[in-house]
């Protein structure tokens, strides 16, 4: 589903800002760190029956950093909450990929009154700050603030952890390659560097009080999104439903599906296509 995108101006950030607009159920979703709203539309199914929200956080895709500091998932899902205020979203199914799982967990923990449902795919956070999978993040975000562009790229595409990513995890290599590319890299690495060593600011006891209909997707052999991840963040709530999904290393066309097809079932089955405002 095509739709144009607005702007948003929060402190001096002007915040890109994707609203399908129709639909009688209100979904906020969003992408994970580094990504965009077309992230989103890979995973999500668009349908006349759902308005998507999506928000490109700061420093990412078509939005600006300002200058408010420090970056994090607590920012990120502040400027999630103004933008459904602005769209007159007052009820709706909060969800995302990776860091935009945990933008949603901490929505829903925040503002129970808001969130009248979970969609987490592909977690890269469970419950605490700086976990091991992000360290990739942190090493390249260190990488771009004191190195020169190519030497970085470099650097960081001869180590180690390039050539684990590069035998396991094509994919998310090329995504961190392209970060030393990136024309804000300055302002994009030290957002990430911030990110990567966060946490959704949500412990085990509190996610065990959720109470809403959550749907938890994971995969194998995913280096920044481990299944032992999904798997924990699942467990302690009693309303989750733990779904496996192909990896995107093993078939990237079908992993896409799966995900589509399951939270396109999930909401279909939890919320009848209703307006939950």
């Amino acid at each position: 589903m095509s739709v144009a995108p607005t702007m948003m101006l929060r402190d001096d950030a002007a915040l890109r800002i994707f609203d399908t607009e129709q639909g009688r159920l209100s979904v906020v979703f969003q992408h994970g760190l580094g990504g965009d709203a077309a992230q989103v539309a890979q995973n999500f199914p668009d349908s006349p029956s759902r308005r998507r929200l999506t928000v490109e956080c700061r420093a990412q895709g078509g939005s600006g950093a300002g200058h408010k500091r420090p970056f994090s998932i607590a920012m990120f899902a502040d400027d999630v909450l103004a933008a459904a205020d602005a769209a007159g979203i007052e009820r709706f199914v909060a969800g995302g990929i990776s860091m935009g799982a945990a933008i949603a967990l901490r929505l829903a923990v925040r503002h129970p009154e808001r969130v009248s449902g979970l969609v987490l795919v592909r977690p890269a956070w469970a419950f605490d700050a700086a976990p091991e999978n992000m360290r990739p993040y942190a090493a390249v975000a260190e990488l771009i603030r004191n190195r020169p562009p190519n030497e970085a790229r470099a650097i960081f595409a001869a180590s180690a952890t390039a050539a684990r990513f590069r035998a396991e995890a094509p994919d998310n290599l090329a995504s961190l390659l392209g970060f030393f590319e990136r024309d804000n890299a300055a302002d994009f690495a030290e957002m990430m560097q911030a990110v990567a060593g966060d946490g959704p600011g949500v412990s085990r006891g509190v996610a065990g009080s959720l109470a809403v209909p959550t749907l938890v997707i994971g995969s194998g052999t995913a280096l920044v999104h481990p299944l032992a991840i999904a798997r924990a963040l699942a467990k302690p709530i009693l309303a989750a439903i733990f779904t496996e999904v192909t990896p995107e290393a093993t078939d990237k066309d079908r992993h896409f599906a799966e995900i589509s097809a399951a939270i396109g079932g999930f909401l279909d089955k939890n919320f009848n296509n209703q307006d939950q405002s």
